[in-house]
């Protein structure tokens, strides 16, 4: 087995191709031979701000997964496209059956986190037999998006307007944490998630395989995460102590218990 990757260690970008020649960038972690965990990162983040500097392929791998990251498209090495049609919910999951099929891999199981996390809600519906366990953290989170006032965010990038908007400025603060990212691609994506009006997950057509909600005690939606879980046939929930929808990713508990469950699943002794 490969030696374990430092914390913040990134591999370089091997490209996939996707429909209407997307580039996404994948990185790998661990043992080629391994159960693969598909590690999906949250909007305006990566796979090195979600997974990596957290923790999380260093815990997935020690466990004795390999890990599978992607940076989504409009993030991190990925093509930051600013059309909307882009980031259409159908386009987000086709990219991800995309980058399963070039590393030729039939089922995963899936981590998720936010945008990550809806995405791999559909791709659980979607294509059921790609997805065999999953955690999804910090979930629903579209209708944020899809709350958030296009135009200001236009007119902020265009020319620096101030945003007046709560919603529309905490996301742009968080689009700018991270280096690198694309305001434009961003605001482009936040549009296309009202596409089809398919920003929040469909509770009455959830997963039908072993799904573990996570979500943070102090982020607004728990109460509809928690009622996901319920919803869905095998879903069981747990909560992030002390942690709100933005720094939830870096949890020590969450780690534990989503690395725990993944586990519970796997041939891992």
């Amino acid at each position: 087995m490969p030696s374990l990757p430092a914390l913040t260690e990134m591999p370089d970008p091997q490209y996939v191709i996707s429909g209407d020649a997307r580039r996404i960038a994948a990185y790998t972690w661990g043992d080629d031979d391994a159960p693969t965990v598909l590690a999906v990162h949250g909007f305006a983040s990566s796979c090195r701000d979600n997974w990596v500097n957290t923790g999380w392929v260093r815990d997935l791998t020690r466990a004795g997964f390999r890990v599978l990251g992607v940076d989504q498209l409009g993030h991190g090495a990925s093509d930051k496209s600013a059309d909307p049609v882009a980031y259409a919910m159908d386009a987000l999951v086709a990219d991800l059956v995309a980058v399963l099929d070039t590393y030729l891999i039939d089922d995963v199981d899936y981590l998720g986190y936010s945008l990550g996390a809806r995405v791999g809600w559909q791709l659980a519906v979607s294509a059921p037999d790609r997805v065999a366990r999953a955690v999804l953290g910090g979930i629903p989170d579209g209708r944020p998006l899809a709350r958030l006032q296009i135009e200001q965010a236009r007119a902020y990038v265009a020319d620096g307007t101030p945003v007046t908007d709560p919603v529309t400025r905490n996301y742009v603060t968080l689009a700018e944490r991270v280096p690198g990212n694309d305001l434009r691609a961003l605001v482009a994506l936040a549009e296309g998630m009202r596409l089809g009006g398919d920003a929040d997950p469909d509770p009455t057509n959830p997963p039908r395989q072993p799904v573990l909600f996570a979500t943070g005690t102090d982020d607004a939606i728990i109460e509809q995460s928690r009622s996901l879980a319920d919803l869905t046939p095998a879903g069981d929930f747990a909560e992030i102590p002390g942690r709100h929808h933005f720094n939830a990713p870096g949890s020590r508990i969450f780690r534990q218990e989503g690395v725990a469950y993944l586990r519970a699943g796997s041939s891992q002794p």
